[in-house]
């Protein structure tokens, strides 16, 4: 026979050549044809049809567990065998030899997993039964030692399938060292030989079917014989056995006998017996009855006495104080008596808590008596609520009445009086206790409370910014003339700097000190005095403005929190949009005195906006706090009316200088250019914090104003926009930029030219002249600079004229 390919070296290595790196070790490799049959149809195997294959039972060990696979290989165009198809099998379901082959060696495997079932699986064809009986057993012990189950068998005989594995056990060998984990021990030459056999018959019944085949030597053609021999013999044994029965009638009889008198000796004892189950069975149930009326009984004891101990309670719970009754419905609100009230509020806010589901069992929430007491504790809250309501709107009234009517607490002729609220928030203090346990009881009581305290409050702070504002123009000391700049009918020689108009800046700065550390206490002290969940307006020890104060920051309440809910005060946006709301009705009007005072000053020196401007911005940026968001309102109003008073006087003096350039032949420029250094320097003087912005704006409007306003526009956009899409913009297409460059670069050299000698000629100091013009050439340069860049970015292809071009032009001038 010739040497079979599961018993090649080569092959098996070469199979584990082809699947290196899975971690599997080969068990077997054996080379097969593989075919397709048809559903339904017979196919007779053809050679033409048959494409080599190797088929390879590989093992892979992880621990305790084993899994095995069948592997496809199939041969390059080089002779190389690489993987085809990979099947597990624990999948396996079902093992069919064909039976249209007459030689036994095609075979199918069927699997469960397979996704369509309507093609027909491939067919092995093998090259002979020893092969075939050698892959199968193979396929069969792993299955059934490494993975615990055997699939389904058809068309082979297993008799067959034994009987071949015993003869043919030392045929079968390893293909390598098997030592590579426990399902590798699996298809050993002892599992080989007896696996099978174990299925089928012991090693006993073995031998007796083999010594009684040996005594009939027959050939494959005496089957029949040998049937009606053994189905004689079976017969007669059973003759024999029924003969053997019959002889032995008398001791049977005998037995019965016996049998029927130990039967009716049974029949007595379980008729006694029964008698005495019933009668224990009647014990039973009446001991049973006993105990259960006990155990009731005690149960019911022991309820009773927990129903008396709730009902106890919460009738305790249920009853009113008598003096806490009579301090919510008729109690006096004066100082002495706020502590009872208070500890009334707390005892309410208790009682009506306890009356609530989860702290109240729900079984009795809908109790008669609870749902009584529940009216009553209400009724008594709105009374309460009502009173002490009725009470704090008259309280504030009063208060503010009487401040009011006292004039010492307001500035007067020849002195000026900070507003001192300390009284008032001491007053006001007393009963922020009380303001909380009305929040607790009713929210909807403090609109009412707050919108009385805002208008009350309003009163007087107007009163007091009004006083004030007046008494700080009437003493202070400034020109009561206005400062003319630029003016053509002054003459030449006048100084226009005779007059410091410094204490009107300083008018302006004091008015701030004053009263924007007041408003930002009062918004303070109104926030958490009214019950306002939000956070603190100035951070503990700081001052309204940062920087160091004499006033102190008495803001502080002194007050404990009801609970620890009230620390997440900040987090609800709508109680910030309500406290912005009557922040605005606490301090809406007063606006108007501070608006007097930049007025005044704006009269008295336009310049001194550029001063006020620096101190606005200062105390702007020191107002960080939500709360104080009406203060932020204000400075920022106040700041927009300082730069429009401003930029009202950069337009007249940029009229006053058209004017002076159009009537040059009679007027010349002489009264214009040494005003504009004297104004120049006045408002580099006047510069504060970013009051830079303001000062370059005024002086763009006198240089090129058209051309830096395109460059301004641009900048700003490109915050916004990306630069590719700022040309697409109204106003500045590429054809807005040159229509700008035409109008304000044509003929530059000219009009540069000619507004030197125009200088020149009418200057009548000569030194003042050049350090004028280079700073208005360094001014136009640097500026020009920036334009230029922007236009490189924005209008890549426009070209204008550089920048070493215009220093160059201004150079040889």
């Amino acid at each position: 026979m010739a040497k079979s390919s599961a018993d090649d070296q080569e092959l098996r290595r070469a199979c584990e050549a082809a699947i290196e790196g899975t971690k599997q070790s080969v068990v077997m490799s054996i080379r097969v044809a593989k075919s397709r049959g048809i559903w339904g149809k017979t196919h007779k195997l053809g050679r033409d049809m048959a494409k080599p294959r190797v088929l390879a039972l590989s093992v892979k060990s992880k621990g305790q567990k084993t899994k095995a696979f069948l592997r496809v290989l199939k041969y390059s165009t080089g002779g190389v065998l690489e993987p085809a198809k990979l099947y597990k099998l624990k999948h396996l379901s079902k093992v069919e030899v064909l039976t249209n082959d007459p030689s036994g060696c095609t075979f199918t495997l069927g699997f469960d997993n397979l996704r369509s079932q309507s093609v027909a699986p491939p067919q092995w064809t093998m090259r002979n039964i020893d092969d075939r009986n050698r892959l199968l057993l193979c396929i069969l012990n792993i299955c059934k030692d490494a993975l615990g189950h055997l699939p389904k068998v058809v068309g082979i005989d297993v008799v067959e399938m034994a009987l071949w594995a015993k003869e043919n056990t030392p045929a079968v060998t390893n293909q390598g060292d098997m030592q590579e984990g426990p399902a590798a021990s699996t298809v050993t030459e002892r599992d080989l030989k007896v696996t099978v056999e174990k299925e089928l018959v012991s090693q006993a019944e073995e031998e007796d079917m083999e010594a009684l085949l040996g005594t009939y030597v027959m050939g494959i053609g005496e089957a029949e014989a040998f049937s009606e021999r053994l189905k004689r013999e079976l017969l007669a044994l059973e003759a024999a056995n029924v003969h053997a029965i019959l002889e032995s009638e008398p001791l049977i009889d005998e037995v019965l006998q016996g049998l029927e008198a130990a039967t009716n000796c049974v029949d007595d004892m379980d008729e006694w017996l029964g008698i005495f189950n019933v009668k224990l069975r009647h014990m039973r149930e009446d001991i049973e009855s006993i105990e259960t009326r006990n155990n009731k009984l005690e149960m019911q004891s022991v309820n009773n006495r927990a129903l008396i101990e709730e009902l106890d309670k919460l009738l305790l719970g249920l009853r009113v104080p008598s003096e806490y009754a009579a301090c919510l419905t008729g109690g006096l609100f004066d100082e002495a008596r706020m502590l009872q009230n208070v500890e009334a509020c707390e005892w309410l806010a208790g009682a009506l808590r306890s009356l609530e589901v989860p702290n109240l069992d729900p079984i009795y929430a809908n109790m008669r008596a609870v749902k009584e007491k529940r009216a009553e504790l209400e009724k008594l809250k709105s009374t309460f609520v009502r009173r002490a309501s009725e009470f704090l709107r008259n309280y504030f009234s009063s208060l503010v009445e009487f401040m009011i009517s006292d004039k010492s607490y307001f500035s007067q002729r020849g002195q000026l009086k900070r507003p001192d609220h300390a009284d008032l928030r001491y007053k006001c203090r007393t009963y922020a206790r009380l303001l909380q346990h009305l929040k607790s009881l009713d929210k909807n009581c403090l609109g009412p409370l707050r919108k009385a305290y805002c208008d009350s409050l309003n009163l007087l702070l107007r009163r007091e910014a009004r006083e004030f504002a007046n008494e700080l123009r009437a003493s202070t000391k400034a020109s009561r003339n206005p400062t003319v700049w630029l003016e053509a009918s002054a003459g030449s020689g006048q100084n226009v700097n005779a007059a410091d108009t410094s204490t009107v800046s300083e008018a302006y700065a004091k008015m701030l000190t004053i009263f924007i550390p007041l408003l930002v206490d009062e918004s303070s002290f109104f926030a958490h005095f009214m019950c306002f969940e939000v956070p603190a307006l100035v951070p503990p020890g700081g001052t309204a403005n940062g920087d160091k104060s004499d006033d102190t920051n008495d803001d502080d309440l002194g007050i404990m929190d009801i609970d620890d809910n009230d620390s997440k005060a900040g987090k609800n946006s709508g109680e910030l949009a309500a406290l912005n709301e009557s922040l605005q009705n606490l301090l809406d009007g007063i606006q108007e005195d501070f608006y007097a005072v930049v007025d005044w000053a704006y009269k008295i020196d336009p310049l001194r906006c550029i001063s006020m401007h620096g101190i606005t911005e200062r105390y702007l940026s020191g107002q960080k706090a939500d709360a104080a968001g009406f203060v932020r309102l204000l400075l920022g109003d106040l700041e927009s009316r300082i730069s429009m008073q401003f930029s009202r006087f950069v337009d007249e003096a940029c009229h006053q200088i058209e004017r002076n350039e159009r009537n040059v032949r009679q007027m010349g420029v002489l009264s214009y250019i040494p005003r504009f250094a004297t104004l120049a320097t006045r408002m580099e003087q006047y510069i504060q914090g970013q009051s830079r912005d303001l000062v370059d704006q005024a002086y763009t409007k006198f240089q090129f104003e058209r051309l830096f306003q395109f460059a301004r526009r641009i900048e700003d956009l490109m915050y916004t926009i990306p630069p590719e899409e700022i040309p697409f913009q109204l106003g500045l297409a590429k054809m807005d930029l040159r229509k700008m460059l035409k109008s304000s670069l044509s003929g530059l050299d000219k009009s540069i030219t000619a507004m030197y000698k125009k200088l020149q000629k009418n200057m009548t100091s000569e030194e003042l002249l050049p350090s004028l013009w280079d700073k208005c050439k360094k001014e136009f340069l640097d500026k020009y600079e920036s334009f230029a860049q922007l236009v490189a970015k924005i209008y890549p292809t426009e070209t204008i004229p550089t920048v070493v071009e215009m220093r160059d032009l201004l150079a040889s001038m």
